[in-house]
C-alpha cells in the first residue's frame, strides 16, 4: 500500500519479506553481503548510489550478477526536498543512466534518501516511471551501528508479510549489518519466510491497484 506515494509494504498472502540495501555499492560489505545471501538462497534489492557505482563498478556488476535488484537512490545522497528542482532532476537521471548502463534496463524503483520526500519528489519519481520505496523496520537504525541484537530486535518486531526491510551496504563500518542480516535469515526462513527483490513483492501484491 502506498501512503503519500510510498511503498512500505505490500497486502499480501504470501510469506514473503524484501530485503533492501541503501548507499551502495561497498567493496568491503557488499561482497560480504552477497555471500551471505547466495548462503541462504535470499534475493534482494540493492538502492545505489550513482558515485558509488562509478566508484565500484566491479562490485556493482557482481550484485547483478547474482540476480538481485538495484534500484536508483540518487547521484550523492542529498536531502531532494532542500535542492533544486533541476538539480533534483539531474540527481535520478544521472544514476538511472548508470544503472540502466550496468542492468540494460532503467530501474523500477526508487528510494529517497533520508526518507525525506514531498509531493514535488513524489512526482519526479512518478514520471520517471518508479515506485518510491520506504520499508518498516526503520527503527533499526542499522545505520548507526546501534549494535547487532537492537538490529535483529527491531527488524523482528516489524517482519510480517509484504513488509519491506531496509538495512545498509555504504557509507561506514557495515560489519553489524552482515552478522545482523545472518541471524535474521536464519530466523526469518525458519518461520517460513522467502526473500524477495522488491519488483517481485509488489509483483506477489493481492490489489495491485493500491500500489499507485
Amino acid at each position: 500500500m502506498a501512503i503519500n506515494g510510498i511503498i512500505h509494504e505490500v497486502a499480501t498472502k504470501k510469506r514473503l519479506l524484501a530485503l533492501t540495501f541503501d548507499d551502495g555499492p561497498d567493496e568491503t560489505y557488499t561482497p560480504q553481503l552477497l555471500q551471505v545471501l547466495a548462503e541462504y538462497g535470499a534475493k534482494a534489492t540493492f538502492y545505489m548510489i550513482g558515485s558509488s557505482i562509478e566508484s565500484y563498478s566491479s562490485v556493482a556488476r557482481e550484485v547483478h550478477s547474482h540476480g538481485h535488484e538495484i534500484g536508483n537512490h540518487t547521484y550523492n545522497h542529498p536531502h531532494l526536498t532542500k535542492i533544486a528542482p533541476a538539480e533534483r532532476k539531474e540527481q535520478l537521471e544521472r544514476t538511472d543512466a548508470l544503472i540502466k548502463e550496468l542492468t540494460g534496463s532503467s530501474p523500477a524503483t526508487f528510494r529517497p534518501p533520508y526518507i525525506d520526500f514531498d509531493g514535488d519528489v513524489a512526482a519526479e519519481s512518478a514520471g520517471m516511471n518508479y515506485r518510491m520505496i520506504g520499508a518498516v523496520n526503520m527503527d533499526a537504525s542499522d545505520w548507526a551501528n546501534p549494535g547487532v541484537d537492537h538490529i535483529v530486535s527491531k527488524t523482528m518486531e516489524q517482519a510480517r508479510e509484504g513488509g519491506i526491510l531496509i538495512f545498509h551496504d555504504g557509507y561506514g563500518d557495515r560489519s553489524q549489518t552482515v552478522e545482523a542480516v545472518r541471524l535474521l535469515l536464519i530466523d526469518l526462513k525458519k518461520q517460513g519466510y522467502q526473500f524477495v527483490t522488491v519488483s517481485e513483492l509488489l509483483a506477489s501484491a493481492d490489489d495491485k491497484d493500491n500500489l499507485q
